[in-house]
């Protein structure tokens, strides 16, 4: 019995060694860093996202004279050759000739059969707006008439969707009210269709935002902004069917957007302002285990004033990193990376 149990310990020693010897050999380097666009038809813009295709990189955000103005509609940028093109509108919140909304929170996503989806909110605020998406069969050359989603469902709220084995689709999502902001999940199969809706407990957190990691055994965690000073994180283990309660993490929260990706060696990545307060502060943080994170780089820290923020990350296809984040509500921020480890 002694024998056993000085194993089992000795076990969970080397266990904990490795997973920290293994963190302090991931290391970054830095291939390139740019803006999106220097020149604009909106003086603001806010909420980026990217996404990879067949004939390169895409990106998407809004823009206009300022968050919640009706002027603010969704553009998007495609980069071939090492060029970004010029931002072009493709989604705004025209209503009729005498009714407009804003439009906020782009989201890209690929479908399994090529198709790319523009999934967005309009509508007067946060509490208010519904959902809509678009669809491209041509790389974004052209796009489909705006789909309103079903069943009073609003899509993944900021971060991207992700695709299960059976092919659903879960979207990382909340509700807003003025007294508080809970997290769900929704699911649509591979056609956008059958929507349904998952609640989960939100354990008395203010939660919104989620981002969606992957682990072996079939678990998936989420990650998401709080009002409460931490990021918080919730758990499935039957495909997002279930999911426990919501729990503070040990990562710091300035109540910002967040955003993670699962590399294809199972290495996860979340990109946040690791600050109690301001947007000053932008950091690439790295795990294995969804519980212990290193600080890999820090992408912004330009002092107080300063705004860098909402990023979105993803893995190309040749296992380097894209992330873009808003740059003092100004400019989309593109930066390319390699994690080694």
């Amino acid at each position: 019995m002694k024998a056993l149990l000085f194993t089992g310990i000795l076990a969970l020693i080397i266990g904990a060694c490795s997973q920290k010897q293994t963190l302090e050999n991931v290391k970054v380097v830095e291939l390139s860093s740019e803006f999106i666009y220097t020149d604009a038809p909106f003086p603001k813009c806010h909420a980026s996202t990217i996404i990879e295709t067949d004939k390169g990189l895409m990106a998407s955000w809004f823009g206009g004279t300022n968050e919640k103005n009706k002027d603010v509609c969704i553009y998007i940028s495609t980069k071939k050759n090492n060029s970004w093109s010029a931002p072009q509108l493709v989604a705004d919140g025209v209503i009729n000739d005498s009714l407009r909304y804003p439009c906020w929170n782009p989201v890209l996503f690929n479908k399994n059969n090529g198709d790319i989806v523009l999934y967005y909110k309009v509508g007067p605020s946060p509490r208010e707006w519904w959902g809509l998406y678009k669809t491209s069969t041509d790389n974004g050359q052209s796009w489909s008439d705006a789909v309103k989603i079903p069943n009073n469902l609003l899509g993944p709220i900021k971060n991207k969707p992700e695709q299960l084995q059976n092919g659903t689709i879960l979207y990382p999502t909340r509700f807003e009210t003025r007294k508080a902001w809970t997290v769900y999940v929704e699911k649509s199969d591979d056609d956008l269709k059958n929507w349904q809706k998952t609640d989960i407990d939100n354990n008395g957190f203010n939660a919104i935002q989620p981002t969606i990691l992957f682990y072996d055994g079939g678990k998936i965690q989420m990650l998401c902004r709080s009002k409460e000073h931490k990021i918080v994180e919730t758990w499935s283990d039957d495909n997002g069917d279930t999911w426990t309660p919501l729990q503070a993490t040990s990562l710091v929260n300035n109540n910002s957007g967040i955003d993670g990706v699962t590399t294809d060696t199972k290495l996860q990545l979340l990109v946040c302002n690791p600050i109690e307060k301001g947007r000053h502060k932008l950091s690439l943080f790295a795990s294995y285990d969804g519980k212990n994170w290193k600080e890999l780089i820090v992408l912004e820290n330009q002092g107080k004033g300063t705004e860098f923020s909402y990023p979105a990350i993803i893995e190309g296809s040749d296992g380097t990193i894209y992330i873009t984040y808003t740059y003092n509500r100004e400019r989309i921020k593109f930066v390319h990376i390699e994690v080694t480890e």
